[in-house]
């Protein structure tokens, strides 16, 4: 008993107790006529043994014939001595010619039933006065109580049995009385109709006689049987029908779903669930039905939903919302023109309609919603939270039996929702048990990935796939080929470019490490320009020849290589090989216009991993991803040249003002300095007039060249106008101004310039010194300062180089006539 429900224990418990009470206070003793008494338990046994089961119960109930022979007993020897017969009758009825063996509690039960039955009957039949079976019968006064007593025992004995099929299974009492027992009403009469012949012929003497009175049950038993083998033929066709529409209707549902990109267990779970929540609400086969097959093709309207909405991963806009809308009424339309047994279309129709009438696509509100669409939304959204979707992660168990609580009264039927949460654990087991597929539809590859040249592997195996994978893979390409192709568009840099690129390429093509190798036609090599994954930061690091390695040869083929060894490339970029985890690789080339700008790279750790289909599709990403990168290149050039000298190659005045506003920013944050140095070359001029601009240009570069290389990486030196530079120095206070001052002096005092062949010049640069924040605030004034202190230091050593200002060369005469006032006004951003 442990695997029924309470209430079946409790009203099995309460039966048994019942009868075992009545037995007790009603055991007959003496007994007044043993030997009719034991003829009548013999025949009442052999006669439970002529048996039929009840093809509509799914208790393994059956029903036979026996009552006849109780009808019998009731009439000649009482109902204290029948109750002994009929459960006797059950007994055997229970333990012979069984399929399986009853088990103890179920034998006792019945014939607990049968002895309440019997002593109801017998008080019923003494009530409307029947004789007793002491005095002689008359026929004429047996019709009444005869009627009556059959009229209850058939009442008490499908009543008792319909309410412990009820209970056991959680199904509707009434509607197992009436699917399975009130048809046999007219049996139970016919019975006791030939039991009262059998008795007034047995009371007058004519035992032999009674012996035809076993013919209508018999007949009744025969009568049974056929109509029950008709039955059961019947419902075997039926199923087998129903099981083959129903397989054709799973598959062409997994086929539709795959495109959903959603597991097949999501399916049978949804499935599972629902028959089982319409099972514990009490529906009908028919109606159960109508929700299985409802669960497998409520979302076949979504074939009216363009991909790129159903697998958006963040949250729809109003018209791509007003899209997906339109899936029920779709599927609806889609389906009524099936003619199912059962109601499907208006589940499918209604299934997204909310409680609170804020659903679509009617607005309905409450029980106006059918309930199997009311348990379609709540097993659905149970299994949506739990598994992993484009736009959400899969939840804990608890957290979304929580969300189902929360929802309750609003979106979902509360009586529905409590009923599933009872329930879950039951159905989440069968749900497990019910994952195994019944059949496995398998492709096999017809050829294998085409060849790859002698640095490459070519995997030889063929690779097994579902049908399923096959168009779930379909679907797949077609949207990460949408998302790329959009992702393409949203970046203008090149690195941004490619982790968008490569962001969406990891869905269709697997890789461990995505690299994009671009080319330099000056000096025919390819550098990685941008890697991400697995020993990306050694990959970011090569730089190889045209025609070596992998990448070279597709540089030099312009054809992709598929499954080759990405130890080619670290070999030809003189990189230690022999410790890569990278096993494969597939190399696509990058064209523009018929000009090879470059290749995309995918790397995996697990050996020949590539086909042919990965190739078709990295070919293809490539196709598109070569004129956006090409963009991306000129950008990143433009960018470059708007923010460069191009005379020094040196940042320019814009880029420093940029530099500049940022890092002022981040030390007055920090409370740290910024020092700036102010440099002008001397005596330029007679450079330019002397020996020509072409000259001029040329020592502007090696000053250049020599201030770039005195600096600090993360310091710059910017070509501020003419022949003057600027240098900002991070993090630097006066004293280490001044020594890098001097540096840089020094350094531009050394250099040699070759003006003409033979012909050297001594160049020397002046230098002027500003520190954030003790000279200014701003850059203005910063600017001004060191202008002015690098024009007094111009002074200083025109002097202490000629003795005397040259008067004739502008500057330096202005820079003698600048006081300490002109000097503080210049601080103040006033020259």
């Amino acid at each position: 008993m442990k695997d029924l429900p309470i209430a079946a224990r409790l009203y099995v418990g309460a039966v048994l107790g019942a009868g075992a009470l009545v037995l007790v206070l009603f055991f007959p003793h003496p007994l007044a006529n043993p030997i009719l008494f034991t003829v009548l338990l013999l025949l009442s046994s052999s006669a439970s043994a002529l048996k039929v089961s009840l093809p509509l119960a799914t208790s393994g109930v059956t029903m036979s014939v026996s009552y006849a022979v109780d009808f019998a007993a009731l009439l000649l020897l009482g109902a204290d001595e029948t109750m002994l017969v009929a459960s006797a009758s059950a007994f055997s009825q229970c333990t012979f010619r069984t399929e399986s063996r009853s088990t103890p509690h179920r034998t006792l039960f019945s014939m607990a039933s049968l002895v309440l039955t019997v002593k109801a009957t017998g008080l019923a039949y003494t009530w409307l006065g029947g004789p007793d079976t002491a005095h002689q019968f008359s026929m004429a006064a047996l019709p009444k109580p005869l009627v009556g007593a059959a009229t209850t025992y058939f009442v008490c004995n499908t009543v008792l049995i319909a309410t412990a099929i009820g209970l056991s299974t959680k199904q509707s009492i009434v509607r197992v009385w009436n699917e399975n027992f009130l048809w046999s009403a007219p049996s139970y009469f016919v019975g006791a109709g030939a039991a009262a012949l059998a008795a007034t012929v047995i009371d007058q003497g004519g035992y032999w006689m009674a012996a035809l009175a076993a013919a209508p049950p018999y007949l009744i038993y025969r009568t049974y049987k056929v109509y029950m083998s008709r039955i059961q033929d019947q419902q075997r066709h039926v199923a087998q029908v129903s099981d083959l529409h129903l397989a054709t209707i799973e598959a062409l549902a997994l086929a539709i779903d795959a495109k959903d990109q959603t597991a097949q267990s999501h399916i049978r779970r949804v499935q599972v669930y629902a028959a089982g929540l319409a099972r514990s609400l009490g529906m009908t086969d028919n109606e159960i039905q109508g929700v299985k097959t409802a669960a497998l093709l409520h979302d076949i309207g979504k074939l009216a939903v363009p991909e790129h909405i159903l697998s958006k991963p963040g949250p729809l806009t109003q018209e791509e919302f007003q899209k997906i809308r339109i899936h029920p009424q779709v599927g609806a339309e889609i389906i009524s023109g099936v003619p199912f047994p059962y109601p499907v279309s208006p589940l499918i129709l209604s299934h997204h309609e909310r409680w609170d009438g804020k659903g679509y696509p009617a607005g309905l509100k409450g029980d106006e919603i059918p309930l199997g669409a009311r348990i379609l939304s709540v097993v659905d959204y149970f299994d949506a939270l739990m598994s992993e979707r484009p736009y959400h992660k899969a939840m804990s168990l608890d957290a979304a039996l929580g969300l189902l609580r929360q929802e309750a009264s609003k979106a979902l039927d509360p009586r529905v929702v409590q009923t599933f949460i009872d329930t879950y654990p039951l159905l989440a087991a069968e749900a497990e048990a019910s994952q195994a597929p019944a059949r496995k539809l398998t492709r096999v590859p017809t050829h294998a990935p085409t060849a790859a040249p002698a640095v490459g592997l070519v995997h030889e195996s063929p690779v097994r796939t579902t049908v399923f994978q096959d168009i779930a893979l379909a679907h797949r390409e077609i949207y990460a080929l949408y998302e790329i192709a959009q992702a393409m568009g949203s970046s203008l840099g090149v690195s941004d470019t490619m982790a968008l690129i490569s962001s969406k390429l990891v869905n269709i093509v697997p890789f461990s490490c995505c690299a994009l190798f671009l080319y330099n036609e000056e000096n025919e090599t390819l550098r990685c320009r941008f890697a991400t994954g697995v020993e990306s930061e050694i990959i970011q690091q090569l730089t190889i020849r045209n025609g070596h390695g992998l990448t070279g040869w597709v540089a030099r083929n312009r054809r992709p290589l598929v499954n080759a060894r990405p130890s080619t490339d670290l070999e030809a970029a003189g990189q230690p090989s022999d410790r890569t985890t990278l096993h494969s690789a597939l190399v696509c080339p990058l064209l523009f216009n018929e000009r090879f700008i470059g290749t995309i790279s995918v790397y995996h750790t697990e050996p020949a991993v590539y086909t042919d289909d990965h190739r078709r599709l990295l070919d293809r990403i490539s196709e598109q991803a070569a004129a956006v990168i090409y963009n991306s290149m000129v950008f990143e050039q433009t960018q470059e040249d708007s923010l460069t000298d191009p005379l020094t190659a040196l940042p320019n005045t814009r880029f420093m003002f940029m530099h500049l506003t940022r890092e002022l920013a981040r030390a007055e944050r920090l409370k740290t300095e910024v020092s700036l140095l102010v440099m002008d070359l001397d005596d330029f001029k007679n450079i330019n007039d002397t020996y020509g601009h072409h000259v001029g240009d040329r020592a502007l570069r090696d000053v250049a060249a020599v201030l770039r290389a005195g600096i600090r990486p993360y310091d710059i030196c910017v070509r501020y106008a003419g022949d003057e530079f600027i240098v900002v120095l991070s993090g630097c206070g006066a004293e280490e101004a001044e020594r890098k001052r001097l540096e840089l002096q020094r350094g531009v005092d050394e250099l040699q310039f070759e003006a003409r062949p033979a012909t050297l010049l001594k160049l020397a640069i002046s230098v002027g010194a500003a520190v954030f924040p003790h000279d200014g605030d701003a850059y203005e004034t910063l600017l001004a300062t060191a202008d002015s202190r690098m024009y007094r230091d111009k002074t200083r050593r025109k002097r202490a180089g000629s003795g005397a200002g040259d008067d004739d060369q502008g500057k330096p005469a202005v820079a003698a006539s600048l006081s300490d006032a002109d000097l503080e006004r210049a601080a103040s951003g006033v020259l």
